[in-house]
């Protein structure tokens, strides 16, 4: 994803910031402003909600240090349809603050977007609108999962079970999926999206079965280097055009070891390679693509794989992207994605990320 410029992110020595560190508040005080920031923005992302449920966004995917736009915003907002995965992820944004359906300042909010993911799970039980594919689907997916953890709803159950049944059936032959449903292809960064879609609806009840989670675990430790200089490090994809050509990704590497964790390897060598590699390489991920959908994406996993891991690592990583956030957050209360879907999707990501610490969501509970 992150092109030519991070090919030498492991070399990338962490950013100092001990010169700041007076300055900087204590962690209480973080704890707070993190709160704070992301209120604003919650409050932001509900205003930006369609009557309908769904938020609005570019749908498109990425190509180099661009975004291919399939559909734009304004195209689906004139035939009155929404971007289903940045919706879901707007809905995840309030659940991490402990909003459920009808209940809490934005129950209504997120029973709206609830309402608008289950009226847009087909018969299949693929969850589309807008033109959008199976990373939309299995950000849906979770969201329901996440709704029904937490509610014990059993019209959200469902759905849920026919959304997981379709990530179940169009899983291929190399263990993991791709943008679309039932296509032979499959990557890293696609695969995570369902697996975690698949672990959180097993937390819950829904039947899984082993053999995915064991399929798709092989893939992507097959997709990890083996030896040479970025040892420990993920590959994109294992077969097909562009595989193994490059693995100092930070969102793929981010994504593969979140993948695992939510998978229930807890194996100290897959991981110590990886965290490095993000703890040294975050600084120049911002410094580049500060309002860049990788830099949303990639983020929305490192924090996830930092929190899972735990410790003093865990406690420095957030630390030091929650003050980021709180300085570039805009007056308004949202976050600027200027290359992607657009700021509803960093806006939503931004305030998982500051939540996290509150562990409301299953899926971020360790």
């Amino acid at each position: 994803m992150l092109g030519l410029t991070l090919l030498a992110l492991c070399q990338v020595t962490p950013t100092d910031a001990s010169a700041h560190r007076e300055t900087q508040p204590d962690p209480p005080a973080l704890f707070r402003e993190s709160e704070d920031a992301a209120e604003r923005g919650l409050a932001w992302l509900a205003e930006q909600q369609s009557e309908r449920g769904y938020w609005q966004a570019d749908v498109g995917h990425k190509r180099m240090d661009g975004y291919v736009l399939l559909r734009s915003a304004e195209f689906n907002e004139r035939i009155h349809e929404g971007h289903i995965g940045v919706s879901a992820i707007a809905g995840i944004a309030f659940l991490a603050g402990g909003h459920l359906p009808n209940r809490g300042t934005y129950g209504k909010n997120v029973q709206r977007c609830l309402d608008y993911v289950c009226a847009h799970t087909e018969d299949s039980g693929m969850i589309t609108d807008g033109g959008t594919r199976m990373y939309s689907h299995a950000f849906a997916t979770l969201f329901l999962a996440e709704i029904y953890g937490m509610s014990g709803d059993e019209k959200t159950r469902l759905q849920l079970e026919r959304a997981v049944h379709l990530i179940v059936d169009c899983q291929n032959v190399q263990g993991g999926w791709r943008y679309n449903a039932f296509t032979p292809e499959a990557d890293v960064s696609v695969t995570v999206c369902q697996v975690q879609a698949l672990r959180a609806a097993r937390n819950i009840g829904v039947e899984v079965p082993k053999s995915t989670i064991d399929a798709a675990v092989a893939f992507i430790k097959r997709a990890r280097t083996p030896h040479g200089h970025n040892q420990g490090l993920f590959y994109y994809k294992n077969e097909g055009r562009s595989a193994r050509t490059k693995n100092t990704e930070y969102a793929i590497n981010a994504a593969a070891a979140t993948a695992l964790f939510a998978a229930g390897v807890h194996e100290e060598k897959l991981f110590a390679p990886v965290l490095d590699f993000l703890e040294d390489g975050y600084g120049q991920v911002h410094d580049y693509y500060a309002d860049h959908y990788y830099y949303w994406y990639g983020n929305y996993y490192a924090c996830q794989a930092f929190f899972q891991a735990g410790g003093v690592r865990y406690e420095r990583f957030q630390d030091r992207i929650c003050r980021d956030l709180i300085r570039s957050q805009r007056g308004d209360g949202r976050w600027v994605n200027s290359t992607g879907p657009g700021d509803a999707f960093s806006t939503a990501v931004a305030c998982i990320v500051l939540q996290i610490r509150r562990q409301f969501l299953p899926i971020f509970q360790r």
